[in-house]
């Protein structure tokens, strides 16, 4: 029995040192406080002058109610002010800050990935010329060789 529990416990530790979880784990903690980042970046920079263009509107604000059980549809002052009073509410402005929420992110996320991108096609190319410069081709079979060589190891011809 203990023997099973200590083999499972081993099998969990070499599972969890591996570095794609410990990866994974860091890239989810930086997510999360990228994604806070993000929020107040648009509830506190984007959404006030947007608002304010807009004719002093407060997209966190905007909000439609339902009509109650009995049909009646009563005005409240504010989205808080409904929600305490139990009222059913569609907060289209909050959704209007999700969505532009999401598109920072996926902005953000795309220019990251073409930077990497870029980086990775630079090194490709680096290695490339490297690989250029290093090796010849064979005159008789046109295998590449390297620049060294006196004899062509796939032909045996002299070079």
């Amino acid at each position: 029995m203990f023997g099973f529990i200590k083999k499972n416990i081993e099998e969990f530790k070499t599972f969890a040192m591996r570095g794609n979880v410990i990866d994974m784990t860091v890239g989810i903690i930086i997510g999360a406080a990228f994604g806070k980042v993000v929020d107040s970046l648009v509830k506190d920079i984007v959404m006030p002058p947007l608002g304010w263009m807009m004719g002093k509107v407060d997209f966190a604000n905007l909000y439609l109610t339902l009509p109650n059980y009995d049909g009646q549809i009563v005005k409240y002052p504010s989205l808080e002010a409904a929600q305490a009073a139990g009222a059913v509410t569609i907060n289209y402005g909050q959704c209007i800050n999700t969505v532009i929420s999401f598109l920072i992110v996926s902005f953000t996320v795309f220019l990251m990935i073409k930077a990497i991108n870029t980086l990775k096609e630079a090194a490709i190319k680096k290695e490339a010329a490297e690989e250029v410069a290093s090796t010849k081709k064979c005159p008789r079979c046109f295998s590449v060789i390297d620049i060294n060589a006196t004899k062509c190891p796939h032909c045996t011809a002299d070079i």
